[in-house]
């Protein structure tokens, strides 16, 4: 697990018009409002994940119901709702073409699982509803067989950490089939399109 440097250049700190209510809403992109207390600031180099060429850019990302570090609440758990977080991101560099997302967990024998894998936003999007893909594409998960989020519901002891990035990026990812789309096929989608990244990084424990 890889934590980000809290605090960097980010000038606008960027929170999601998003409150309690919207969670499990079928909603779509929404825009920016002021900042929760704790939420996570823009990164600068993002190193949790081998592809892409992080730029030190004020491109950041946050969620208004979680920060960096923080925990990952019940709800986007399979022991609570099972929703998806909602997550928004700020100054986005000029010349991007688009955004994806990935929430994936990197598991103590070495493994990658995924969670929720996510691409073809617009540029102009600043950030998806809690219970929402937004208008993205959806791939897979490493949990079920369907396309779209699949909550955390590790069966194993201890906290579990879990890390959300957003990628800018020059142009589209080139990813035909979406039941195909898995963490390799995005990060290798991404790899040399990637303008900025940025992540954070979340715990869980379930409590039997």
């Amino acid at each position: 697990m890889t934590s980000l440097r809290r605090g960097a250049h980010m000038s606008v700190v960027l929170a999601l018009a998003l409150i309690t209510t919207a969670c499990g809403s079928g909603g779509g992109s929404t825009t920016a409002s002021a900042a929760p207390t704790g939420s996570a600031t823009a990164g600068a180099e993002v190193t949790s994940h081998p592809s892409g060429t992080a730029t030190s850019t004020g491109f950041g990302i946050v969620s208004p119901a979680m920060a960096d570090g923080g925990e990952l609440p019940v709800d986007f758990t399979c022991d609570g709702s099972a929703i998806s977080p909602p997550i928004g991101w700020a100054d986005v560099p000029d010349g991007t073409r688009s955004l994806a997302v990935l929430m994936d967990h990197h598991a103590p024998d070495d493994d990658w699982h995924w969670y929720w894998t996510l691409w073809g936003i617009d540029p102009s999007v600043t950030g998806i509803a809690a219970g929402s893909n937004g208008d993205a594409t959806v791939g897979t998960n490493s949990v079920n067989d369907q396309l779209g989020y699949a909550p955390p519901c590790s069966k194993g002891p201890g906290e579990k950490a879990y890390t959300i990035t957003v990628y800018a990026l020059s142009g589209p990812a080139d990813l035909p089939d979406p039941a195909a789309a898995d963490r390799e096929a995005l990060l290798a989608a991404v790899d040399d399109i990637t303008l900025a990244r940025d992540s954070i990084t979340v715990t869980y424990a379930r409590s039997s």
